[in-house]
């Protein structure tokens, strides 16, 4: 029998990391790859806005150091990550206290100063500051591959009350909190993937409850965390993805990229094959060996491999399962006197406002706006407020301490289907491969995280490359239509 001729080997539907990622792992075993995109741009929700030489990103989602994946596509060597300030920023009552988070016990250990902090420390306004006055000084680049210490994140020494008696130093975390805290993040931090998945599932908020730690604990720390890692103000998620999450916040720090969150795709479409990717390609239907575009007809090919959002997804494989979403807002302001917290995440443990999350993410990656001004970007999880834009003026007012009417607003972008909801019972392990020829990838197939979503696209590389064959000589005929590609940054 003749073979067909095929234009393509593998069609990718879908340029954010996950159809990028997948497509270096493609090429690079030999396999003639297509990357169709409908935007005029690669990264999908990944995109960063540029408005007067700032770089806003559309959806702020938090990356950590101690995401495998980054480290073993080659297509990111060039990445920079720009960690935050080692741990996060906790306010409550007023007060703002660092929570330091070492790798290992030191986690636990910083967690447990910040709890501690938050009602038994004197009230005083420059709690973040340094002992000279000073904003501490901006955090140095990470490469992906250096490796983290408890001397690369310092605790910071809050001054105690003085004690008045047994039951006051006790009762802000309860009897045995310490080292209950220090014991499970310290085994979180040590503990294999295949270990944390076998665990009994739970929403994540019932898993925090029933875990033996004190509800001050709980409720002053790992909630406001785990919300701001998993975009999820209600912690429904499955309790396994909550400690795969708080895993990697034990192990590494989190950070934002250099430049933006859309150089992280950027890269990847840089380092693929010349005419791999096609931007402003929408593509209307998808089969085994071939798909159909509204500007080009139909590609023929060996297998199609469908990268999109989950909602896309869905539309293009009838019968494939639709997560519900958390919707995310983030909020972008400038100033030219930025309120004296670093290069530092701010969490607010009393959930006072519609503020989950916030940075002076300028001391973090200067290159995110121009010189002279600072970027203030905050994230709001779940439906926003009707005024958003007042609302989270007032809660930054509070968390930062300083008058916040004058400050510029620079953009306002709501995703409403920002993070697809992994509640229990979730896979983590979705199959990837639906038919002979046709497959699919993406955050939904996985974790709602950058480390999921390449993870899911690495899985259905494997499955695509196995049932080609390996070592088996690919055909290649006609190329695949010409389409303008989005310019670098």
């Amino acid at each position: 029998m003749l073979e067909p001729a095929y234009q393509v080997d593998v069609v990718v539907v879908g340029a954010g990391v996950a159809g990028l990622s997948a497509a270096h792992e493609l090429t690079s075993a030999g396999v003639t790859t297509a990357v169709l995109e409908a935007a005029p741009y690669v990264g999908g929700r990944m995109s960063t806005e540029k408005v007067d030489g700032f770089r806003l990103d559309r959806f702020g989602q938090l990356l950590c150091t101690s995401y495998p994946e980054l480290s073993r596509i080659p297509g990111l060597d060039a990445l920079v990550l720009r960690p935050f300030a080692p741990g996060v920023l906790l306010h409550g009552e007023g007060r703002r206290h660092r929570a330091g988070a070492p790798a290992g016990a030191g986690s636990a250990r910083g967690a447990l100063h910040a709890v501690r902090a938050l009602t038994s420390a004197p009230r005083h306004s420059a709690a973040s500051r340094s002992r000279t006055g000073r904003p501490p000084a901006l955090a140095p680049a990470a490469r992906l591959d250096a490796p983290f210490s408890d001397a690369s994140f310092p605790d910071v020494s809050v001054p105690a009350r003085p004690r008045s008696g047994a039951g006051e130093r006790t009762a802000p975390l309860g009897i045995g909190a310490p080292l209950r805290l220090r014991t499970a993040l310290a085994r979180l931090a040590a503990a294999p993937t295949p270990s944390l998945l076998a665990r009994p599932e739970l929403p994540a908020s019932q898993a925090l409850a029933a875990r033996g730690l004190p509800a001050r604990t709980v409720d002053g720390f790992l909630r406001p965390l785990l919300a701001a890692l998993l975009c999820d103000p209600g912690l429904t998620t499955s309790s396994r993805c909550a400690d795969l999450a708080l895993r990697a916040f034990a192990r590494g720090r989190l950070c934002l990229p250099e430049g933006g969150a859309q150089v992280l795709p950027e890269l990847l479409a840089a380092a693929l094959p010349p005419g791999t990717v096609h931007t402003g390609v929408r593509v209307t239907g998808v089969s085994t060996t071939s798909v159909t575009t509204a500007e080009h007809g139909e590609i023929r090919c060996r297998a199609v491999l469908v990268a999109t959002g989950a909602r896309t997804a869905g539309a293009l494989l009838p019968g494939l399962r639709v997560p519900d979403f958390h919707p995310v807002t983030v909020v972008h302001h400038t100033t030219d006197e930025p309120p004296a917290t670093g290069g530092s995440l701010l969490l607010d443990s009393e959930r006072g406002g519609p503020v989950a999350h916030t940075a002076v993410v300028s001391r973090v990656d200067p290159s995110r706006a121009p010189a002279g001004r600072a970027l203030v970007s905050s994230t709001v999880l779940g439906a926003p407020p009707a005024d958003v834009d007042t609302a989270v003026r007032r809660h930054l007012a509070r968390l930062y301490g300083v008058p916040t009417a004058r400050w510029e607003t620079l953009a306002v972008h709501r995703t409403p289907e920002a993070v697809p909801a992994m509640r229990a019972p979730h896979d983590p392990q979705r199959p990837v491969r639906l038919l002979a020829g046709l497959y699919v990838c993406g955050d939904h197939r996985d974790t709602s995280t950058v480390q999921g979503a390449l993870r899911s696209a690495r899985r259905a590389a494997t499955a695509i490359l196995a049932d080609l064959g390996a070592g088996r000589s690919l055909h290649r005929a006609d190329p695949a239509p010409t389409a303008p590609r989005a310019a670098a940054a």
